[in-house]
């Protein structure tokens, strides 16, 4: 868990402390609530509807949903669409030909980065779109229509979010974002992430396992023909949009537990994530921060009373497995604080966006 804290800050957007900062407060917002073990009431300033700590869900639609709300209510409502009708949806023998090679790189560097913690689809786009204009014979075509700038982001991008599922379901770890929202879905139904699933629950492993394969059909079913559809909606004003976003958002928060609270501080994490935006710092961090935060504790606290209080049973070489990602954490925090890596690390966020 240390381990992939320490690789969602090194490979977050933005500056490295900022990444740090945001996992600590996701941390502390984990600790909300009352302590399992003691029964004591830890930062609920006197507030009742704290006691049970906050909601994954509430924290979630906060940081990602009203925040990105807020922020795009700054902006001027401007819309550009070049085409209402959209047809030839089928590559030609030519298209086939020139986006083999980039569909397998993309499937290969997508695999390979989907499985790093911090990593997921994003990264392996815009690694894909990077490595295959450096090994394009004519670079100067993308960005300008070349079929090898699609298919290798979008192969990275499907082969990233498919090998994301790997950490989560084997080490309970998130790989990125969208797997801490899976954890919290999970831990809502009373699973816990972690090898045992697959020997606990073999119909849900599975099941996720064929979901993946429907829901590639699905896409093709659904995208070709309804592709004109999609297209209208960009069409819909955001003054119409947005305020039924919230609703929807509001409804959804309030079901949980049928609170009025819970949606108010929903209200806040949307400020918190909109000051967290205009700071330039990732909100995904936290979220990891927030849901492995008590797992960490829990684990913590479990492995301290069976050790009888000795912290060096974590680097004990009895505990190969512990001591291994433990170094791996440092070694990574080193290796990125080095000048020419950080520097390097710049570059590429910069490309990025």
């Amino acid at each position: 868990m240390v381990f992939g804290l320490i690789a969602a800050t090194v490979l977050a957007h933005g500056s490295l402390i900022k990444a740090i900062a945001m996992v600590l407060w996701g941390l502390l917002f984990g600790l909300v609530g009352t302590d399992v073990n003691s029964g004591v009431l830890r930062f609920t300033f006197g507030i009742p509807e704290l006691s049970d700590g906050i909601g994954f869900v509430i924290v979630a639609m906060g940081m990602f949903g009203t925040a990105e709300i807020v922020a795009n209510l700054e902006m001027k409502e401007h819309r550009e669409i070049f085409t209402s009708k959209v047809t030839n949806l089928w590559p030609t023998k030519q298209d086939f030909k020139d986006a083999w090679g980039a569909v397998l790189r993309g499937t290969a560097l997508g695999s390979a980065l989907g499985i790093l913690p911090g990593g997921g689809a994003l990264l392996a786009s815009f690694g894909a779109y990077s490595l295959e204009k450096k090994v394009s014979k004519h670079p100067e075509k993308f960005g300008k229509g070349a079929i090898e700038g699609v298919a290798a982001p979008e192969s990275a991008n499907n082969a990233g979010a498919q090998t994301s599922f790997i950490p989560m379901l084997t080490l309970g770890i998130p790989s990125n974002a969208v797997m801490a929202l899976m954890i919290g879905a999970l831990m809502i139904q009373g699973i816990a992430p972690g090898p045992q699933v697959m020997n606990e629950k073999p119909e849900l492993f599975w099941g996720l396992i064929a979901s993946m394969w429907v829901g590639n059909l699905m896409l093709v079913i659904l995208n070709l023909p309804l592709i004109g559809m999609w297209v209208k909606l960009l069409t819909v004003p955001y003054r119409y949009l947005y305020p039924s976003i919230l609703v929807f958002m509001a409804i959804g928060v309030y079901s949980l537990s049928n609170n009025a609270f819970d949606v108010l501080i929903m209200g806040v994490f949307g400020v918190v994530g909109y000051i967290c935006a205009k700071l330039e710092c990732e909100p995904a961090p936290m979220i990891l921060g927030f849901i492995l935060g008590p797992l960490m504790e829990e684990n913590l606290r479990r492995a301290m009373l069976l050790s009888r209080g000795d912290p060096f049973v974590f680097v004990s070489p009895s505990k190969p497995i512990s001591l291994g990602f433990l170094l791996a954490s440092a070694v990574l925090l080193v290796i990125v604080a080095l000048p020419a890596i950080r520097k390097k690390r710049e570059e590429v966020f910069v490309e990025e966006g």
